[in-house]
């Protein structure tokens, strides 16, 4: 007879006439509107970037996981509570975060990149000077385009979203925009005939996206850092960006 048993981040009991197999299951928060890290399907079901990473790093150390569309105002505390035991949301890892919970090795450098049509002759930040220029409202690169030409500076084109900022573009109602490196890699992989080009810039701050758990979690931490470099060794991992972006496959810091 077969008994199952699952608590969030407890052990998963299965007991068989011949002995008993214990795996644990944990409970993974992820934002559904960050396309293309996490996002619903037409099934209400979580994919993307970030939800393929964490489902390999779960085969690959043997636990389960049971994802949860968590918003994104008061995920951080979803830990705290115990509600969630991992969350995966396309989160930059900070120093002030970093007093809130615990992170894996990074696994995703969120960079910033300069957007540009393909003859564009543009070539780092200082060129973008006395031109329009295109940003999501409040992002980074809102900051970084602010402090070039001007927080106030009417050549700053302010969107509510990237497809938007990048329609724009390509109907030459800009010049050239800035955001976040996966999103726009994504954007430009689904719409190739719009022929856009990145340019990068040593000014911009690196940044990398981490998976959080709870402050002093360290017994799940190195879990799932342990899968990390497991999926990275294998080339699981390179095959998942590859997927989702292109395949410039980023080299990974170790912490």
């Amino acid at each position: 007879m077969l008994k199952k048993i699952i608590f969030a981040g407890c052990l998963s009991l299965m007991a068989f006439s011949g002995g008993v197999v214990a795996k644990e299951t944990y409970v993974v928060g992820s934002g559904g509107t960050y396309r293309p890290f996490e996002f619903e399907n037409s099934q209400k079901q979580l994919e993307g970037f970030d939800i393929d990473i964490i489902k390999a790093i779960a085969q690959a150390e043997d636990f389960d996981i049971k994802l949860i569309n968590t918003p994104w105002e008061g995920i951080f505390a979803t830990l705290s509570t115990g509600d969630r035991d991992i969350l995966i949301s396309g989160i930059t890892i900070t120093d002030k975060r970093q007093k809130m919970v615990d992170f894996s090795a990074p696994y995703f450098p969120a960079d910033q990149a300069i957007v540009v049509s393909e003859n564009s002759k543009i070539a780092d930040l200082e060129g973008l000077k006395k031109l329009n220029v295109g940003v999501v409202n409040s992002s980074t690169g809102d900051i970084v385009v602010s402090d070039i030409i001007g927080k106030n500076s009417t050549a700053i084109k302010r969107f509510d979203n990237t497809p938007l900022l990048l329609q724009e573009l390509y109907e030459d109602g800009i010049d050239a925009a800035v955001g976040d490196v996966g999103v726009v890699k994504y954007y430009i992989k689904t719409h190739p005939e719009k022929k856009f080009k990145l340019i990068y810039d040593p000014h911009f701050e690196k940044q990398y996206f981490g998976i959080a758990v709870a402050k002093g979690n360290s017994q799940l931490q190195q879990k799932i850092n342990t899968g990390l470099q497991k999926i990275v060794a294998d080339g699981t991992y390179a095959k998942i960006y590859q997927h989702w972006f292109d395949e410039q496959v980023p080299e990974l810091p170790s912490k």
